[in-house]
Formats: C-alpha cells, sequence, structure tokens
C-alpha cells in the first residue's frame, strides 16, 4: 500500500472501514445503520426462543452456542454456513435462535446473514421490515448500510442481512465475483464477529456446494421425519472437505408446501 493511502485510512479512524475502490461492499458504521427492536410475542410465534434464557428450549440453544464456539474459536473459524439435507428440518429457526444466544454473550458479537436466495426466512421469523435483502447487495441494488440492520431486544443486539428472493440463478450468485468480494470484506472488516449463514437446504440444489468453499464450518440440521439417512450420506459426500461442527436433530418441523415450487424444482 502506498504511504498516500495509508495516511487516508489511518485518518478515516478505527470506528469507519477505509474505502474500497474496487467496488467492493462497504462495511456500514454504527450510525449507518438502522436499530430494529423485535417484538417478543412475534419471536415466540415463530419458534425464536433464545433471547431470553429462561426458556428450557432456549437453554438448549445456549448448549449449542457453547459447543459451537468453543470449536470455531480453538480453530480460529468466523463462517459458520447453516444448512439442512431438505426442506422442513428447521434451519431457519436454529439460525436465528443461535445468533440470538450468541449475542447475548457480553463479550461476544454476532451477524446473522439470509442466504438462501430462494426461499428466505430470516426477516419473517424475527419480524423485521423492508424488502430489500442480501441479492441487492450483490448486484448492486442497495449498499449494505441499506440493508443490514440492529435487530434488538433487550440489552441482546445483533446485526441481521435478511434476504431476498433470488427468481432465477441462485447458484450463479453463489459463484460470483460480488458474492467472494462480499466475503472477503464481512472477514476483513468484522474480524472479531461471528457470521452464521442461513443457507438453502444443500440437496435443493448446488447452492451450499458452490459456496463451501468460502465458509469455515458448517452446521447441519436433520429433522424427524423429514430427513433420512439416505440424506445424511448424500450431505456427508459433500461435506468431505469442510468441517462439520455439529448436527443437530430437530423434531419441530417448518411447512415444507411448495418450499421450491415456485422456481421449478417441483416439490410440493
Amino acid at each position: 500500500m502506498d504511504p498516500i493511502r495509508h495516511a487516508i485510512e489511518l485518518a478515516r479512524g478505527p470506528n469507519r472501514p477505509a474505502g474500497l475502490e474496487d467496488g467492493t461492499p462497504q462495511v456500514p458504521v454504527d450510525s449507518e445503520i438502522k436499530r430494529i427492536m423485535l417484538d417478543a410475542a412475534h419471536l415466540e410465534s415463530t419458534r425464536i426462543v433464545a433471547h431470553g434464557g429462561g426458556d428450557p428450549q432456549g437453554r438448549s440453544y445456549d448448549m449449542l452456542r457453547t459447543q459451537v464456539l468453543q470449536e470455531m474459536d480453538d480453530n480460529g473459524w468466523q463462517f459458520l454456513a447453516v444448512t439442512s439435507a431438505t426442506p422442513g428440518c428447521g434451519k431457519s429457526v436454529t439460525s436465528c435462535n443461535l445468533a440470538m444466544s450468541i449475542a447475548r454473550l457480553t463479550e461476544r458479537s454476532v451477524l446473522l446473514v439470509d442466504m438462501d436466495l430462494m426461499k428466505p426466512r430470516v426477516r419473517e421469523y424475527l419480524g423485521l421490515p423492508g424488502t430489500k435483502g442480501f441479492l441487492s447487495v450483490l448486484d448492486g441494488r442497495a449498499k449494505l448500510s441499506n440493508v443490514m440492520v440492529q435487530a434488538a431486544f433487550g440489552p441482546t443486539k445483533m446485526l441481521v442481512v435478511p434476504g431476498e428472493v433470488c427468481k432465477s440463478g441462485s447458484s450463479e450468485w453463489m459463484a460470483s465475483q460480488s458474492m467472494s468480494a462480499l466475503l472477503r470484506t464481512l472477514k476483513r472488516e468484522l474480524k472479531s464477529r461471528i457470521v452464521i449463514f442461513d443457507m438453502p437446504p444443500m440437496l435443493m440444489g448446488d447452492d451450499v456446494i458452490t459456496i463451501l468453499p468460502q465458509m469455515d464450518a458448517v452446521l447441519l440440521v436433520a429433522g424427524v421425519g423429514n430427513t433420512s439417512i439416505a440424506d445424511i450420506r448424500q450431505c456427508h459426500k459433500h461435506l468431505q472437505t469442510t468441517p462439520v461442527v455439529r448436527v443437530v436433530v430437530n423434531r419441530v418441523t417448518e411447512a415444507v408446501d411448495s418450499y421450491y415450487g415456485y422456481y421449478g424444482y417441483g416439490y410440493s
């Protein structure tokens, strides 16, 4: 880096990310991020229970949080992909609850990114307003500061990048230079923050397989009655080179009606 550019970046101060002259999205400073207060009744209606610590189900997510963080810390990992074999396993509920449980730790911070470009659910589960999301940043229709929000519940707060439906070409976006540039920015500018990516189901297309090389680890969610042994074995074939921190077995399923039917996958 030349001395002039280095001096300019130093002058920006520790709370302002450096300008990225190659067009890479910038991580917004705190003053640019919209704060949204989450509603307790809505969270409970969507099974987001890890915001307080008193709920028995919430304590299960706290146990998962401890196990995941210990392994990620031991290995110096930052990016965690949460996926499932098939729809209806509760991966998005798990992503939201795990992120909220981590956010309750005073010395931890977390970013939750909805990277399910075919059926994003994080916005719905948390009760966040707006329509633009992760895809708008990738295709240049919005800055990261326009879509990133700080979701707060009492003293608990976490950063969230909601999802946005991609009507076609989701795997191409996963493999795009825009995606790689954005992930590099998040890794560089948010070094102290765990980043959880809510991914689509692994066996519904090649989206997850495409992005796996850029993830540090995977949390695989299975659903009783939804996930077969054959499904798990098929996922295992794709996860030979990516560490799996845990396999979560859920007994509560999400509705699977026409999960990807609109996009021609033929599931109903």
